[in-house]
Protein backbone atom coordinates (compact mmCIF):
# COMPACT_ATOMS: atom_id res chain seq x y z
CA UNK A 1 0.00 0.00 0.00
CA UNK A 2 1.34 3.11 -0.74
CA UNK A 3 1.69 5.59 2.66
CA UNK A 4 -0.26 7.90 4.46
CA UNK A 5 1.78 9.72 7.28
CA UNK A 6 0.70 12.14 9.80
CA UNK A 7 2.78 15.83 10.01
CA UNK A 8 3.03 19.15 11.35
CA UNK A 9 4.90 20.91 8.49
CA UNK A 10 2.98 22.46 5.12
CA UNK A 11 4.47 22.22 2.07
CA UNK A 12 3.43 24.73 -0.75
CA UNK A 13 5.21 22.27 -3.15
CA UNK A 14 2.56 19.09 -2.90
CA UNK A 15 -0.61 19.91 -4.02
CA UNK A 16 -2.86 20.69 -1.05
CA UNK A 17 -6.49 18.94 -0.12
CA UNK A 18 -8.84 21.33 2.02
CA UNK A 19 -11.98 20.22 3.14
CA UNK A 20 -14.88 21.98 2.90
CA UNK A 21 -16.19 24.14 5.92
CA UNK A 22 -13.27 23.89 7.81
CA UNK A 23 -10.08 26.60 8.49
CA UNK A 24 -9.10 27.64 5.33
CA UNK A 25 -5.84 28.26 4.86
CA UNK A 26 -4.06 31.87 5.14
CA UNK A 27 -3.65 34.43 2.42
CA UNK A 28 -4.56 33.97 -1.22
CA UNK A 29 -5.16 30.28 -1.20
CA UNK A 30 -7.82 30.71 1.55
CA UNK A 31 -9.58 33.38 -0.12
CA UNK A 32 -9.54 31.46 -3.84
CA UNK A 33 -10.59 28.18 -1.78
CA UNK A 34 -13.41 29.85 -0.02
CA UNK A 35 -14.74 31.57 -3.13
CA UNK A 36 -14.77 28.36 -4.79
CA UNK A 37 -16.71 26.87 -2.35
CA UNK A 38 -19.34 29.36 -2.21
CA UNK A 39 -19.76 29.33 -5.74
CA UNK A 40 -20.21 25.42 -6.24
CA UNK A 41 -23.14 23.88 -5.21
CA UNK A 42 -22.70 20.81 -3.52
CA UNK A 43 -18.85 21.41 -2.80
CA UNK A 44 -19.54 20.01 0.47
CA UNK A 45 -21.23 16.76 -0.03
CA UNK A 46 -19.38 13.56 0.86
CA UNK A 47 -17.49 12.10 -1.28
CA UNK A 48 -17.62 15.90 -3.62
CA UNK A 49 -14.02 16.68 -4.91
CA UNK A 50 -13.63 20.18 -6.33
CA UNK A 51 -10.28 21.26 -8.13
CA UNK A 52 -8.77 24.45 -8.13
CA UNK A 53 -5.92 24.82 -10.24
CA UNK A 54 -2.95 27.56 -9.76
CA UNK A 55 -0.89 27.34 -12.45
CA UNK A 56 2.61 29.16 -11.96
CA UNK A 57 1.62 28.98 -8.65
CA UNK A 58 2.20 26.96 -5.19
CA UNK A 59 0.71 24.79 -4.36
CA UNK A 60 0.20 24.42 -8.51
CA UNK A 61 -3.16 22.54 -7.30
CA UNK A 62 -5.89 22.32 -4.32
CA UNK A 63 -8.43 20.28 -3.71
CA UNK A 64 -11.56 21.21 -2.12
CA UNK A 65 -12.89 17.87 -0.60
CA UNK A 66 -16.56 17.18 0.97
CA UNK A 67 -17.33 15.80 3.85
CA UNK A 68 -21.04 15.57 4.37
CA UNK A 69 -21.99 15.98 8.02
CA UNK A 70 -18.73 15.40 8.75
CA UNK A 71 -18.49 11.99 10.67
CA UNK A 72 -16.37 9.30 9.98
CA UNK A 73 -18.68 7.70 6.90
CA UNK A 74 -18.15 11.33 5.39
CA UNK A 75 -14.61 11.89 5.62
CA UNK A 76 -14.12 7.72 4.48
CA UNK A 77 -15.94 9.16 1.20
CA UNK A 78 -14.17 12.16 0.90
CA UNK A 79 -10.77 9.79 1.54
CA UNK A 80 -11.81 7.63 -1.45
CA UNK A 81 -13.00 10.49 -3.87
CA UNK A 82 -9.49 12.15 -3.37
CA UNK A 83 -7.30 9.72 -3.67
CA UNK A 84 -9.10 9.38 -7.28
CA UNK A 85 -8.48 12.85 -8.04
CA UNK A 86 -4.91 12.84 -7.62
CA UNK A 87 -2.58 11.00 -9.97
CA UNK A 88 -0.57 8.31 -8.91
CA UNK A 89 2.78 10.29 -8.49
CA UNK A 90 1.38 13.37 -7.39
CA UNK A 91 2.46 14.12 -3.63
CA UNK A 92 -0.33 15.90 -1.45
CA UNK A 93 -1.22 16.95 1.78
CA UNK A 94 -4.51 16.98 3.80
CA UNK A 95 -5.04 19.75 5.66
CA UNK A 96 -7.02 18.53 9.12
CA UNK A 97 -8.92 20.74 11.39
CA UNK A 98 -7.53 21.67 14.53
CA UNK A 99 -10.77 19.71 16.45
CA UNK A 100 -10.95 16.66 14.48
CA UNK A 101 -12.41 13.46 16.21
CA UNK A 102 -9.72 10.36 15.73
CA UNK A 103 -12.33 8.43 14.47
CA UNK A 104 -13.22 10.97 11.44
CA UNK A 105 -8.89 11.07 10.65
CA UNK A 106 -9.50 6.93 10.86
CA UNK A 107 -12.88 7.40 7.84
CA UNK A 108 -10.45 9.48 5.98
CA UNK A 109 -7.41 7.33 6.08
CA UNK A 110 -8.97 4.18 5.46
CA UNK A 111 -11.38 6.33 2.21
CA UNK A 112 -7.82 6.96 1.13
CA UNK A 113 -6.32 3.75 1.05
CA UNK A 114 -9.64 1.80 0.32
CA UNK A 115 -10.42 4.02 -2.57
CA UNK A 116 -6.86 3.80 -4.20
CA UNK A 117 -6.37 0.11 -4.06
CA UNK A 118 -5.47 -1.73 -7.74
CA UNK A 119 -5.20 -5.46 -7.84
CA UNK A 120 -1.53 -6.42 -7.36
CA UNK A 121 -1.59 -8.17 -10.72
CA UNK A 122 -3.14 -5.69 -12.75
CA UNK A 123 -1.01 -3.69 -15.98
CA UNK A 124 -1.97 -0.14 -14.22
CA UNK A 125 0.88 0.44 -12.00
CA UNK A 126 -0.37 1.32 -8.26
CA UNK A 127 -0.25 4.41 -6.41
CA UNK A 128 3.57 5.74 -5.41
CA UNK A 129 3.51 9.21 -3.90
CA UNK A 130 2.44 9.68 -0.27
CA UNK A 131 -0.23 11.34 1.08
CA UNK A 132 0.42 13.55 4.33
CA UNK A 133 -2.14 14.43 6.94
CA UNK A 134 -1.17 17.69 8.56
CA UNK A 135 -2.02 18.86 12.35
CA UNK A 136 -0.32 20.23 15.06
CA UNK A 137 -1.42 17.15 17.18
CA UNK A 138 -0.32 14.27 15.49
CA UNK A 139 -0.09 12.27 18.31
CA UNK A 140 -3.46 12.38 18.96
CA UNK A 141 -4.09 10.51 15.66
CA UNK A 142 -1.31 7.79 15.92
CA UNK A 143 -3.41 4.58 16.98
CA UNK A 144 -6.66 5.71 14.33
CA UNK A 145 -4.37 6.07 11.54
CA UNK A 146 -2.95 2.23 12.79
CA UNK A 147 -6.21 0.63 13.14
CA UNK A 148 -6.80 2.44 9.49
CA UNK A 149 -3.72 0.68 7.80
CA UNK A 150 -4.46 -2.71 9.45
CA UNK A 151 -7.48 -2.59 8.89
CA UNK A 152 -6.90 -1.50 4.67
CA UNK A 153 -4.33 -4.03 4.62
CA UNK A 154 -7.06 -6.64 6.26
CA UNK A 155 -9.20 -5.24 2.84
CA UNK A 156 -6.83 -5.34 0.30
CA UNK A 157 -5.81 -8.74 1.30
CA UNK A 158 -9.43 -9.95 0.64
CA UNK A 159 -9.89 -7.93 -2.61
CA UNK A 160 -6.62 -9.08 -4.17
CA UNK A 161 -7.32 -12.96 -3.25
CA UNK A 162 -10.67 -12.73 -4.32
CA UNK A 163 -10.00 -11.08 -7.43
CA UNK A 164 -6.95 -13.58 -8.16
CA UNK A 165 -8.23 -15.54 -11.36
CA UNK A 166 -9.90 -19.23 -10.13
CA UNK A 167 -6.81 -20.99 -12.80
CA UNK A 168 -3.92 -19.42 -10.06
CA UNK A 169 -6.41 -19.56 -7.05
CA UNK A 170 -7.00 -23.01 -6.27
CA UNK A 171 -7.15 -25.02 -2.98
CA UNK A 172 -3.55 -25.89 -2.43
CA UNK A 173 -2.60 -22.35 -3.52
CA UNK A 174 -4.82 -20.21 -1.54
CA UNK A 175 -3.99 -22.50 1.60
CA UNK A 176 -0.09 -21.44 0.76
CA UNK A 177 -0.99 -17.62 0.73
CA UNK A 178 -2.31 -18.40 4.26
CA UNK A 179 1.31 -19.97 5.53
CA UNK A 180 2.93 -17.08 3.84
CA UNK A 181 0.96 -14.17 5.54
CA UNK A 182 1.48 -15.44 8.91
CA UNK A 183 4.77 -16.37 8.48
CA UNK A 184 6.78 -14.67 11.56
CA UNK A 185 4.11 -13.41 13.02
CA UNK A 186 4.06 -13.91 16.86
CA UNK A 187 1.09 -15.79 18.21
CA UNK A 188 0.15 -16.72 14.45
CA UNK A 189 -0.69 -20.18 14.34
CA UNK A 190 -1.37 -22.11 10.89
CA UNK A 191 -2.64 -25.91 10.22
CA UNK A 192 -3.33 -27.01 7.00
CA UNK A 193 -4.95 -30.30 6.50
CA UNK A 194 -4.88 -32.56 3.08
CA UNK A 195 -5.38 -35.77 1.61
CA UNK A 196 -6.16 -38.68 4.31
CA UNK A 197 -6.10 -36.18 6.78
CA UNK A 198 -9.39 -34.42 5.50
CA UNK A 199 -10.79 -38.19 6.07
CA UNK A 200 -14.16 -37.09 8.58
CA UNK A 201 -14.66 -33.71 6.28
CA UNK A 202 -17.15 -35.51 4.33
CA UNK A 203 -18.82 -32.51 2.33
CA UNK A 204 -15.49 -31.02 1.82
CA UNK A 205 -14.64 -33.98 0.11
CA UNK A 206 -17.38 -34.43 -2.29
CA UNK A 207 -17.63 -31.15 -3.28
CA UNK A 208 -13.50 -31.25 -4.26
CA UNK A 209 -13.73 -34.52 -5.61
CA UNK A 210 -14.90 -33.46 -8.99
CA UNK A 211 -11.65 -31.56 -9.35
CA UNK A 212 -7.94 -32.04 -10.49
CA UNK A 213 -7.57 -29.66 -7.91
CA UNK A 214 -8.27 -31.23 -4.12
CA UNK A 215 -9.38 -29.66 -1.09
CA UNK A 216 -7.39 -28.05 1.58
CA UNK A 217 -8.96 -27.38 5.33
CA UNK A 218 -6.89 -24.54 6.61
CA UNK A 219 -6.95 -23.10 10.56
CA UNK A 220 -5.04 -19.88 11.22
CA UNK A 221 -5.26 -18.86 14.93
CA UNK A 222 -4.43 -15.54 16.97
CA UNK A 223 -3.39 -15.98 20.91
CA UNK A 224 -2.86 -12.76 22.65
CA UNK A 225 0.22 -13.81 24.80
CA UNK A 226 -0.76 -11.41 27.41
CA UNK A 227 -4.40 -12.44 28.03
CA UNK A 228 -4.91 -15.22 30.45
CA UNK A 229 -8.53 -15.71 29.47
CA UNK A 230 -9.41 -14.34 26.06
CA UNK A 231 -12.60 -14.79 24.64
CA UNK A 232 -12.73 -16.95 21.68
CA UNK A 233 -14.60 -16.36 18.49
CA UNK A 234 -14.21 -18.63 15.59
CA UNK A 235 -14.51 -17.44 12.04
CA UNK A 236 -15.63 -19.59 9.18
CA UNK A 237 -15.30 -18.53 5.72
CA UNK A 238 -16.67 -19.97 2.84
CA UNK A 239 -13.27 -20.56 -0.09
CA UNK A 240 -14.40 -22.31 -2.91
CA UNK A 241 -12.33 -20.90 -5.39
CA UNK A 242 -14.32 -21.57 -8.62
CA UNK A 243 -17.83 -22.85 -8.75
CA UNK A 244 -19.29 -24.75 -11.83
CA UNK A 245 -22.30 -25.93 -9.85
CA UNK A 246 -20.83 -29.45 -10.46
CA UNK A 247 -23.21 -31.53 -12.17
CA UNK A 248 -26.21 -29.43 -11.71
CA UNK A 249 -24.04 -26.91 -14.02
CA UNK A 250 -24.63 -23.01 -13.90
CA UNK A 251 -25.37 -21.10 -17.12
CA UNK A 252 -22.81 -19.30 -18.30
CA UNK A 253 -23.89 -15.69 -16.87
CA UNK A 254 -23.82 -17.65 -13.42
CA UNK A 255 -20.12 -18.82 -13.33
CA UNK A 256 -18.85 -15.26 -14.68
CA UNK A 257 -18.10 -14.15 -11.20
CA UNK A 258 -17.56 -17.17 -9.43
CA UNK A 259 -13.91 -16.87 -8.64
CA UNK A 260 -15.18 -14.70 -5.69
CA UNK A 261 -16.79 -17.75 -4.38
CA UNK A 262 -14.45 -17.69 -1.71
CA UNK A 263 -15.05 -13.96 -0.68
CA UNK A 264 -15.84 -15.36 3.01
CA UNK A 265 -12.83 -17.30 3.02
CA UNK A 266 -10.74 -14.04 2.20
CA UNK A 267 -12.52 -12.06 4.89
CA UNK A 268 -12.14 -13.55 7.83
CA UNK A 269 -8.26 -14.23 6.72
CA UNK A 270 -7.59 -10.69 6.47
CA UNK A 271 -9.41 -10.17 10.02
CA UNK A 272 -7.43 -13.02 11.82
CA UNK A 273 -4.36 -11.04 10.15
CA UNK A 274 -5.74 -7.78 11.41
CA UNK A 275 -6.17 -9.17 15.16
CA UNK A 276 -2.76 -10.37 14.87
CA UNK A 277 -1.36 -6.71 13.81
CA UNK A 278 -3.49 -4.38 16.61
CA UNK A 279 -2.72 -6.93 19.01
CA UNK A 280 -6.06 -7.58 20.29
CA UNK A 281 -7.02 -8.87 23.46
CA UNK A 282 -9.49 -11.73 21.81
CA UNK A 283 -8.38 -15.12 20.92
CA UNK A 284 -9.33 -15.70 17.12
CA UNK A 285 -9.45 -18.77 15.30
CA UNK A 286 -10.50 -18.80 11.40
CA UNK A 287 -11.62 -21.74 9.32
CA UNK A 288 -11.06 -21.85 5.90
CA UNK A 289 -12.56 -24.97 3.88
CA UNK A 290 -11.34 -24.63 0.24
CA UNK A 291 -12.50 -26.77 -2.49
CA UNK A 292 -12.95 -26.09 -6.32
CA UNK A 293 -16.67 -27.19 -7.09
CA UNK A 294 -15.68 -28.43 -10.72
CA UNK A 295 -17.54 -31.17 -13.10
CA UNK A 296 -15.70 -34.62 -13.62
CA UNK A 297 -15.93 -38.50 -13.70
CA UNK A 298 -15.75 -38.22 -9.47
CA UNK A 299 -18.06 -35.35 -9.12
CA UNK A 300 -20.70 -35.88 -6.52
CA UNK A 301 -24.03 -36.23 -8.00
CA UNK A 302 -27.22 -35.02 -6.81
CA UNK A 303 -28.85 -37.44 -4.65
CA UNK A 304 -25.84 -38.73 -2.80
CA UNK A 305 -25.62 -38.98 0.96
CA UNK A 306 -22.89 -36.98 2.95
CA UNK A 307 -21.37 -37.49 6.07
CA UNK A 308 -19.88 -35.09 7.75
CA UNK A 309 -17.38 -33.75 10.36
CA UNK A 310 -19.85 -34.43 13.07
CA UNK A 311 -21.29 -37.44 12.19
CA UNK A 312 -24.33 -36.52 10.51
CA UNK A 313 -25.90 -36.88 7.27
CA UNK A 314 -26.97 -34.33 4.49
CA UNK A 315 -28.93 -35.60 1.44
CA UNK A 316 -28.15 -33.29 -1.71
CA UNK A 317 -29.96 -32.78 -4.69
CA UNK A 318 -28.41 -29.77 -5.73
CA UNK A 319 -24.38 -29.66 -6.29
CA UNK A 320 -24.73 -26.41 -6.86
CA UNK A 321 -25.29 -26.04 -3.17
CA UNK A 322 -21.89 -26.53 -2.45
CA UNK A 323 -20.96 -23.51 0.17
CA UNK A 324 -23.20 -24.89 3.39
CA UNK A 325 -21.44 -28.76 2.67
CA UNK A 326 -18.04 -27.41 2.90
CA UNK A 327 -19.15 -24.96 5.75
CA UNK A 328 -20.94 -27.64 7.40
CA UNK A 329 -17.68 -29.54 8.27
CA UNK A 330 -15.98 -26.42 9.36
CA UNK A 331 -18.68 -25.60 11.96
CA UNK A 332 -18.34 -29.34 13.33
CA UNK A 333 -14.53 -29.34 13.49
CA UNK A 334 -14.76 -25.63 15.68
CA UNK A 335 -18.08 -27.18 17.89
CA UNK A 336 -15.67 -30.46 18.77
CA UNK A 337 -12.17 -28.98 18.46
CA UNK A 338 -12.30 -25.57 19.28
CA UNK A 339 -14.57 -24.68 22.00
CA UNK A 340 -15.55 -20.97 21.42
CA UNK A 341 -17.77 -18.59 22.79
CA UNK A 342 -18.73 -17.53 19.51
CA UNK A 343 -19.33 -18.52 15.63
CA UNK A 344 -19.77 -16.30 13.03
CA UNK A 345 -20.09 -17.06 9.47
CA UNK A 346 -19.11 -15.31 6.17
CA UNK A 347 -20.52 -17.04 3.14
CA UNK A 348 -20.98 -16.07 -0.84
CA UNK A 349 -23.82 -18.15 0.19
CA UNK A 350 -26.84 -17.37 -2.37
CA UNK A 351 -27.72 -14.84 -4.74
CA UNK A 352 -31.38 -15.16 -3.22
CA UNK A 353 -31.31 -12.56 -0.45
CA UNK A 354 -29.62 -9.45 -2.94
CA UNK A 355 -33.17 -9.21 -4.66
CA UNK A 356 -34.77 -7.95 -0.92
CA UNK A 357 -31.37 -6.25 0.12
CA UNK A 358 -29.37 -5.00 -2.97
CA UNK A 359 -25.71 -5.16 -3.85
CA UNK A 360 -24.25 -3.05 -1.06
CA UNK A 361 -26.06 -4.91 1.85
CA UNK A 362 -25.55 -8.65 3.30
CA UNK A 363 -28.37 -10.25 4.98
CA UNK A 364 -27.72 -11.34 8.57
CA UNK A 365 -28.90 -14.75 10.89
CA UNK A 366 -28.31 -15.21 14.67
CA UNK A 367 -30.34 -15.91 17.82
CA UNK A 368 -28.25 -13.98 20.01
CA UNK A 369 -29.90 -10.62 19.89
CA UNK A 370 -26.75 -9.22 21.50
CA UNK A 371 -24.08 -10.61 19.10
CA UNK A 372 -26.18 -9.42 16.17
CA UNK A 373 -26.19 -5.88 17.73
CA UNK A 374 -22.47 -5.73 17.53
CA UNK A 375 -22.16 -6.83 14.39
CA UNK A 376 -24.89 -4.38 13.05
CA UNK A 377 -23.17 -1.89 14.73
CA UNK A 378 -19.77 -2.88 13.43
CA UNK A 379 -20.91 -2.85 9.97
CA UNK A 380 -22.49 0.58 10.27
CA UNK A 381 -19.11 1.86 11.81
CA UNK A 382 -17.40 0.05 9.20
CA UNK A 383 -19.04 0.93 6.00
CA UNK A 384 -20.38 -2.23 5.59
CA UNK A 385 -24.23 -2.65 5.79
CA UNK A 386 -26.25 -6.05 7.32
CA UNK A 387 -29.56 -6.40 7.48
CA UNK A 388 -31.17 -9.12 9.76
CA UNK A 389 -33.66 -11.83 8.71
CA UNK A 390 -35.97 -14.37 10.50
CA UNK A 391 -35.37 -17.99 11.04
CA UNK A 392 -38.93 -19.32 11.43
CA UNK A 393 -39.18 -22.34 12.96
CA UNK A 394 -41.28 -23.53 10.94
CA UNK A 395 -39.21 -23.63 7.90
CA UNK A 396 -36.88 -26.27 9.83
CA UNK A 397 -39.11 -28.66 8.18
CA UNK A 398 -37.79 -27.86 4.57
CA UNK A 399 -34.79 -29.69 6.01
CA UNK A 400 -36.33 -32.75 6.58
CA UNK A 401 -35.11 -36.34 4.72
CA UNK A 402 -36.84 -39.51 3.99
CA UNK A 403 -32.91 -41.04 4.16
CA UNK A 404 -30.79 -38.99 5.89
CA UNK A 405 -30.37 -36.74 9.15
CA UNK A 406 -31.25 -33.52 6.73
CA UNK A 407 -31.47 -32.34 3.72
CA UNK A 408 -29.11 -29.66 2.27
CA UNK A 409 -30.58 -28.19 -1.05
CA UNK A 410 -34.38 -28.45 -0.55
CA UNK A 411 -35.05 -25.32 -3.37
CA UNK A 412 -37.10 -23.54 -0.33
CA UNK A 413 -36.76 -19.75 0.56
CA UNK A 414 -32.78 -20.17 0.12
CA UNK A 415 -30.97 -17.58 1.99
CA UNK A 416 -33.13 -18.46 5.28
CA UNK A 417 -33.34 -22.25 4.85
CA UNK A 418 -29.44 -22.75 4.36
CA UNK A 419 -28.78 -20.27 7.40
CA UNK A 420 -31.25 -22.87 9.13
CA UNK A 421 -28.84 -25.99 7.74
CA UNK A 422 -26.28 -24.04 9.39
CA UNK A 423 -27.10 -24.10 12.40
CA UNK A 424 -27.59 -27.71 12.96
CA UNK A 425 -23.75 -27.69 12.98
CA UNK A 426 -23.10 -25.18 15.81
CA UNK A 427 -23.00 -28.02 18.24
CA UNK A 428 -23.91 -26.40 21.82
CA UNK A 429 -22.63 -22.96 20.72
CA UNK A 430 -26.00 -20.50 21.58
CA UNK A 431 -23.71 -17.35 19.92
CA UNK A 432 -23.70 -17.62 16.52
CA UNK A 433 -24.22 -15.52 13.64
CA UNK A 434 -24.20 -16.35 9.14
CA UNK A 435 -24.24 -13.31 6.90
CA UNK A 436 -24.84 -14.36 3.72
CA UNK A 437 -22.44 -11.33 1.78
CA UNK A 438 -22.42 -12.60 -1.81
CA UNK A 439 -24.12 -9.58 -3.18
CA UNK A 440 -21.90 -6.99 -1.81
CA UNK A 441 -18.80 -8.99 -1.88
CA UNK A 442 -18.47 -7.54 -5.66
CA UNK A 443 -18.45 -4.21 -7.06
CA UNK A 444 -19.45 -3.69 -10.61
CA UNK A 445 -18.14 -0.33 -10.60
CA UNK A 446 -16.05 2.82 -7.95
CA UNK A 447 -18.33 3.29 -5.21
CA UNK A 448 -17.41 5.36 -2.64
CA UNK A 449 -14.69 3.23 -0.84
CA UNK A 450 -15.01 0.84 -2.98
CA UNK A 451 -13.29 -0.14 -6.40
CA UNK A 452 -14.42 -2.07 -9.44
CA UNK A 453 -14.04 -5.94 -8.51
CA UNK A 454 -14.10 -7.60 -5.08
CA UNK A 455 -14.65 -5.62 -2.44
CA UNK A 456 -13.46 -7.39 0.36
CA UNK A 457 -16.72 -7.28 2.27
CA UNK A 458 -16.66 -8.39 5.71
CA UNK A 459 -12.90 -7.87 6.49
CA UNK A 460 -13.19 -4.11 7.78
CA UNK A 461 -16.29 -5.06 9.93
CA UNK A 462 -14.59 -8.29 11.36
CA UNK A 463 -12.01 -6.04 12.61
CA UNK A 464 -14.40 -3.52 14.32
CA UNK A 465 -16.33 -5.77 15.84
CA UNK A 466 -13.33 -7.92 17.50
CA UNK A 467 -12.07 -4.62 18.51
CA UNK A 468 -14.57 -4.04 20.53
CA UNK A 469 -14.27 -6.91 22.25
CA UNK A 470 -12.71 -7.40 25.89
CA UNK A 471 -11.25 -10.62 27.37
CA UNK A 472 -13.94 -13.09 29.15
Amino acid sequence: MFAIRLTDEFDDARTWVVPVGDDVPPGDVGAEVAALAAQTPGADRAGEVTVLPRPLRRPGRVLLAGTGDGDEAGWRAAGAAVVRALKDDEPAQVRLPADLDPAALRGLAEGLWLGGYRYREAPTPPRTAAVELVTATASRYDRSLAQAQATATATWLARDLTNTPSSTKNPEWFAGQVVDAAAGVTGLNVTVLAGDQLERFGGLRAVGAGSVSPPRFVEISWTPPSVPAPRHVVLVGKGITFDTGGISIKPREGMRLMKKDMGGAAAVLGATLAAAELALPVRVTALLPLAENAIGAAAFRPGDIIRHYDGTTSESTNSDAEGRLVLADALGYAAERLAPDTIIVLATLTGANAVALGKRTAALYSEDDTLARALESAGTAAGERMWRLPLPADYVEYLRSDIADRHSSPGQVHSVVAALYLREFMGGVKSWAHLDMSAPAWAEAHDLELTKGATGWGARMLVRYLSALSPA
